[in-house]
């Protein structure tokens, strides 16, 4: 079995297994003991610990967190906030959080490599953008460029698919790999990369900030629109010990979409600055470009054909089954729920 300060390495060969003392050991001073390994899982059975990533599709775990929406059922969020996206991956896999809401592509690698994982919920859609210097205005145009992105993320996927539709791969470009949302944002800005891959509200603000930046693809070129950026996943152990508590995740959940869908402005409001790293003028040019949607029935197909992808970049061995995903307890919340789930204007509503 891998320790985390391999995995950490070499983010190609994703987690496999990890000790608690391998992950703390490598985390910055006061982080690591902020994560109290000591404790049971069941000692917080109503705190659970979850980490996040800092795109738009994490908007509605945010104002579950910031307005405590799940706590009338009992249930509170402990963010474990991560030194770099791919640690979101790596404390999700050794089983230092519970939960998170992760691109469905660090899932799929974790599921692969045989973690006890699986996706119960949606987070967001779309707002996973290619985003180009002037001068750039096609796949043909990136031909020996920079292009910056995160490893195994759907932001990596996307530009892997969309040079491929073009009969161009990976060794057409220089591919520059980064830790964070916003040092990849600014290194696009500053003119240090060609072009990135990112998630919104950092795409429209780099966008914005760079004379004659323009976007080449916003995704739904390739995929279609509404497509599936980030998922909630869950351990197995918390989801067969305490599926209430999941489930009051998934209510709460729902009431933060359409608490965003009601009052959007008021959502920037509670979490830029907090969480985004952004003006309030850029957050709201791309709110409506990443927008929350929770239930996500309608990508399982999508979400499990992306294995393919990660296959050939070479993070996984074998494309994920369908017992990756299991949306039952979201499909109790909705019976459970009709009037809200109803008032979404995001939803799976009437699939098979």
């Amino acid at each position: 079995m891998q320790n985390v300060e391999e995995l950490l390495k070499s983010r190609r060969n994703f987690l496999k297994g990890a000790s608690m003392t391998g992950v703390a050991a490598l985390l910055p001073m006061g982080f690591a003991a902020a994560l109290n390994p000591t404790a049971s899982w069941a000692a917080s059975s109503t705190m659970i610990k979850t980490t996040h990533g800092t795109g738009f599709c994490n908007l509605g775990l945010f104002l579950v967190k910031e307005r405590n929406l799940a706590k009338d059922d009992g249930v509170e969020l402990d963010f474990v906030v991560t030194p770099s996206n791919a640690d979101i991956a790596t404390l999700f896999g050794a089983g230092i959080v519970e939960m998170s809401m992760i691109p469905y592509s660090n899932f799929i690698t974790l599921y692969d490599a045989g973690a006890p994982v699986k996706i119960v919920a949606g987070g967001g859609v779309e707002g996973c953008m290619i985003v180009a210097a002037e001068g750039i205005k096609s796949a043909a145009d990136l031909r020996g460029k920079t292009l910056g992105t995160f490893q195994a993320d759907t932001l990596e996927v996307l530009p892997f698919d969309y040079l491929k539709k073009a009969g161009m791969s990976f060794k057409d470009v220089d591919v520059r790999y980064f830790n964070t949302s916003p040092e990849m944002a600014q290194a696009f800005i500053s003119g240090a990369i060609d072009s990135m891959c990112h998630i919104e509200p950092y795409a429209s603000q780099s966008l914005a900030s760079r004379k004659g930046a323009t976007i080449i693809s916003d995704g739904t070129d390739l995929y279609g629109s509404e497509y599936s950026d980030c998922v909630l996943a869950v351990r197995t152990p918390l989801l067969e010990k305490n599926p209430g508590a999941v489930k009051a995740v998934i209510k709460a959940l729902l009431v933060a979409q359409s608490q965003v869908e009601a009052d959007p402005e008021a959502a920037l409001k509670a979490t830029v600055g907090r969480y985004y790293k952004t003006s309030m003028e850029a957050a709201r040019d791309a709110k409506n470009k990443q927008p929350v949607k929770i239930d996500q029935r309608d990508q399982t197909s999508f979400i499990l054909a992306r294995g393919e992808s990660l296959k050939e970049l070479g993070y996984v061995k074998k494309i994920p089954d369908d017992k990756a995903i299991d949306w039952t307890l979201l499909e109790q919340v909705i019976a459970e729920n009709q009037p809200l789930y109803d008032s979404l204007k995001l939803t799976s509503a009437g699939i098979a």
